[in-house]
């Protein structure tokens, strides 16, 4: 982990992403779109499959597994986004490889991560994983300059397709990198290493109690 500061102004190309490595803090200007929308994902799919755009051009954009309310007004210029906060990424599992592909993502992100066929369309299409602070809504919402557009309006504020502009979004960290390094992984492994001794110590404590009968134990 090299654990290097990037100040980064999107729209971004492949080339800027693949300098990024697993460790390194990110500071984001630009345009960002974020949904917490399961429909919304769903629907982002079926509009793909059948060969239909989608409302907006993510290429070469972010797409990051935030929430947002939006306090509309009778003027849309006039609406507000008010706050950002990160939510789970694993649960949009099933469609992220192919949003990442056919969208040509360049950054994704939210928190706990993506699975392993989400990585592995990161490594085809150049795109990288922001991990974002859980419960640093203050701090997130801090960055926004403005609405740019809401879509699919029908959804609540959390679920819409919401673009915002920020100014120096973060810090957050790259968890997974255009080179399919994942910090994730890395936990896994370590963790998957210390069981076995971890299971040793429960045995070991498990024998202890039961050679100690309760004769022998001492009452105070």
């Amino acid at each position: 982990m090299s654990g290097r500061t990037h100040h980064l102004q999107l729209p971004l190309d492949a080339a800027a992403v693949r300098e990024l490595a697993v460790g390194d803090m990110v500071l984001l200007s630009g345009e960002i779109t974020i949904t917490i929308g399961l429909p919304t994902h769903q629907r982002m799919m079926r509009e793909l499959q059948a060969g239909q755009a989608l409302p907006l051009d993510l290429q070469g954009g972010a797409f990051f597994h935030l929430s947002a309310y939006i306090r509309d007004a009778a003027n849309p210029a006039d609406s507000q986004a008010l706050y950002m906060n990160p939510s789970t990424s694993t649960r949009y599992n099933p469609y992220m490889p192919t949003l990442i592909r056919s969208l040509g993502l360049r950054l994704v992100g939210g928190k706990g991560g993506l699975d392993m066929a989400s990585v592995a369309a990161m490594k085809d299409a150049g795109c990288a994983y922001l991990s974002f602070l859980g419960g640093g809504c203050t701090l997130l919402s801090e960055s926004i300059e403005a609405l740019v557009a809401s879509h699919w309006n029908e959804y609540i504020s959390q679920f819409r397709l919401v673009t915002l502009r920020v100014r120096d979004l973060g810090p957050a960290t790259v968890a997974i990198d255009a080179h399919g390094n994942s910090v994730y992984d890395s936990l896994q492994q370590r963790a998957a290493a210390r069981l076995p001794g971890i299971l040793e110590d429960i045995r070991r404590q498990r024998l202890i109690g039961t050679t100690t009968t309760p004769s022998s134990r001492r009452i105070s």
